[in-house]
This record gives structure tokens, C-alpha cells and sequence, in this order.
């Protein structure tokens, strides 16, 4: 029996962790949920009292919540480089950009996705603000390099490529050159590539 296991669905953002445990070259097991079946059960709801996926098992460690257990892969892989160094100056901008994914973007797309308005008063309340500023934000922080932390490639470069190839492929994001180009330097990993046809697979 392997230690990590994932519980996921092809269907769903568990495809991220599937690609960060891909980075990892560690081996694991996949359980796959069923909507409105598995996913349900008592046994996995006390994994996941949330009844969604993924969530990552990893000996007696239970970890959910997509960009969580890509920063826990990270720090229990450090050989593997996705996590810039502790200490180092690029460690802070890792954690802003991890978190900025996980609240501003998430919150964003999703408010694009359900045809939600924010104006000016509500962007003072919600925490993408206005999603204008939200997409601008990260324009910037990618124009003119390769990565989010410098020159490595690190856990959160691959939960924003993951999160804009998606919300590109929705057209939920203009294609603006910038993050169509970031898009398809990460998909270009043999991780990505190898996570894409397993959950292919599955489908």
C-alpha cells in the first residue's frame, strides 16, 4: 500500500493535485469519488466532512483544499525544488501568489462564472475586488518572466497555470498573449502531460 493517496474525480480540481503529486515522482494511490454516490458516504466524509474533492491521505495526515495539498507536496518533497527555500527572498512571494490563487482568483472566476456583478461597493467587501484589478494583477506579475518566484518553477506557478489554462479554456479570461504563453510553458512539463492523461483516462 503506498502512503499518499488522492481522492479525487476527473471532473474536478483534484486534476491539480494530481499533477503536483506528478512533480513529486513519488508514488500513489487514486480513489476515484463518484458525484452524488461516493463522494457522500460516511467513510469519505470523514475525510472530508465537505463531501468534495480532492483531499490528500498521507499516513495518518489528512490534508484538503486543492492549493493546500499542493503546498504540503511541496515542503514534504523539498529535493524536488517546488517550494523556493525557507528564508529565501522568493519564499514570500510564493506564499502571496499561493494565497492570491486560492482567494482573489478563485473568487473572481467564479464570480465571472455565475454572472455575478461586483461594482465599486461591493468590490470594497469581497476579496478579488473588482476582477478588472484582480486579472490586471496578475498581467503584471507575469509579464516579462518565465515564473512567479524568479527563475523555479514552484507549486505556485502550477496553481495558476492550472486555474488561468481552465478559465482560458471557458473563456472566462481574455487570451491575453501573456498567460497564453505562461499556460503552455507549464502544460509543456512532462508532469503536467503525464497527470493530463491519466485523469484522460478516466474520463
Amino acid at each position: 500500500m503506498k502512503d499518499l493517496t488522492l481522492y479525487t474525480n476527473p471532473y474536478s480540481r483534484g486534476r491539480i493535485a494530481r499533477w503536483m503529486l506528478e512533480e513529486t515522482g513519488a508514488p500513489y494511490d487514486v480513489k476515484i469519488m463518484e458525484y452524488d454516490g461516493s463522494i457522500k458516504a460516511p467513510e469519505y466524509l470523514a475525510i472530508n466532512p465537505m463531501g468534495k474533492v480532492p483531499a490528500l491521505v498521507h499516513g495518518d495526515t489528512v490534508v484538503t483544499e486543492t492549493v493546500a495539498i499542493c503546498a504540503y507536496l511541496a515542503d514534504q518533497f523539498p529535493e524536488k525544488k517546488l517550494a523556493p527555500a525557507v528564508g529565501s527572498p522568493e519564499r514570500g512571494s510564493y506564499y502571496r501568489w499561493l494565497f492570491f490563487v486560492a482567494g482573489p482568483l478563485e473568487m473572481a472566476m467564479t464570480a465571472r462564472s455565475q454572472g455575478w456583478e461586483i461594482d465599486q461597493k461591493a468590490a470594497q467587501v469581497v476579496g478579488c475586488g473588482l476582477i478588472g484589478d484582480t486579472l490586471a494583477t496578475l498581467e503584471q506579475a507575469l509579464t516579462g518572466r518565465d515564473y512567479l518566484c524568479g527563475s523555479q518553477f514552484t507549486a505556485a506557478d502550477l496553481v495558476l497555470g492550472s486555474y488561468l489554462g481552465w478559465n482560458l479554456l471557458q473563456q472566462q479570461i481574455e487570451p491575453l498573449p501573456v498567460f497564453s504563453r505562461y499556460v503552455e510553458r507549464l502544460e509543456a512539463r512532462e508532469a503536467a502531460k503525464r497527470a493530463n492523461q491519466l485523469d484522460g483516462e478516466l474520463e
